[in-house]
């Protein structure tokens, strides 16, 4: 049973991959709910939470008066000091017409006017929300795989139309059964790049398949046709490739957050202190709260080891870097 609350009811997430689910009494209040469910993840010490766009269905709210309404909530809930626990706040859209105006909205909070220390903070989560719903918006260039047909003519002769109709028929049944198709849906394949497009191309000209790339739909497909071997074969590469951009993706996330509250340098060639790349920034920051003696980085593409307890960085040949690890509320 739920746990009523002012406005919400918490379940168990059950099937779904999360903890609790809070379901919403609907009042046309979107930024009061959306505040109320900030506040109640923060109390309860909840790292993330994911939203629909709340009254956009059979409530009839506009789009654009909901994104308004929403990301006024999460601004005003991020400029508050006291928040400690949530991490990562989602906004999931699944009507793609939706994606503009909530665009729309990011942009107008660019560069509006608040304290330096206040907008950091809530620059860097814009800045997430604002790249997602870019990428998601703006049209992705289609790319089409060669379509690839190779013939092959059977010549039957016999002794009646009969037998050779049989054996036509049979033939037909043969291949037939040979034939199969998987179809591979998930958001990651939006991300397709050019480099996960040419290994799909090689796959399909090396194994007996068609690939087919419907990225019009949501959640966009791949659909793998031909020899039932070759396709099982293909679609097992092809589930690791959208696993492989899906960890990449979260990996970034993270690194993204963490970077927001602290940030790993080292010195460089003019005496100033040089910001590490956020997967390397995470990297350091993960290795001395494991309280690892070493981790092995590279600066400038050199590689180095950096031996955490004297937060200094030697190369192969024993030059070494002083590293220094601010927390982002001592400032830059």
């Amino acid at each position: 049973a739920g746990q009523y609350q002012n406005g919400f009811i918490t379940t168990q997430g059950g099937n779904l991959l999360c903890s609790k689910i809070i379901h919403l009494i609907t009042d046309n209040q979107v930024k009061s709910q959306v505040s109320k469910v900030l506040h109640e993840c923060e109390k309860r010490m909840y790292k993330s939470v994911a939203f629909p766009a709340i009254g956009t269905g059979q409530a009839g709210l506009s789009s654009a008066k909901v994104a308004d309404e929403m990301l006024d909530a999460i601004v005003e809930f991020v400029r508050q000091k006291s928040v400690q626990h949530l991490q990562a706040v989602k906004i999931v859209i699944f009507q793609t017409n939706m994606l503009t105006d909530f665009y729309e909205s990011m942009k107008k909070r660019e560069g509006s006017d608040s304290s330096t220390t206040e907008s950091s903070t809530e620059e860097s989560w814009l800045s997430m929300f604002k790249c997602k719903l870019k990428q998601s918006s703006e049209k992705k260039k289609s790319m089409i795989l060669e379509k690839k047909v190779n013939l092959v003519t059977f010549q039957i002769c016999g002794e009646s139309q009969e037998k050779v109709d049989a054996t036509e028929s049979w033939l037909k049944n043969l291949i037939l059964k040979e034939q199969f198709e998987s179809t591979i849906s998930d958001e990651a394949i939006e991300n397709f790049d050019e480099e996960q497009f040419a290994i799909l191309e090689d796959l399909q000209k090396g194994k007996q398949v068609t690939i087919e790339i419907l990225n019009k739909l949501s959640p966009p497909q791949i659909k793998i046709s031909g020899i039932s071997r070759d396709v099982c074969s293909v679609s097992l590469e092809v589930q690791e490739m959208v696993h492989q951009i899906k960890s990449t993706e979260e990996e970034q996330s993270k690194a993204e957050l963490l970077y927001n509250l602290v940030e790993w340098r080292y010195l460089g060639s003019n005496d100033s202190f040089v910001a590490f790349d956020k997967l390397t920034n995470m990297q350091l920051e993960h290795a001395k709260r494991a309280r690892k003696p070493y981790l092995d980085v590279k600066i400038k593409k050199k590689n180095y080891k950096v031996d955490l307890n004297t937060l200094k960085a030697t190369d192969d040949r024993g030059k070494t870097k002083i590293l220094q690890r601010v927390t982002k509320d001592e400032g830059k």
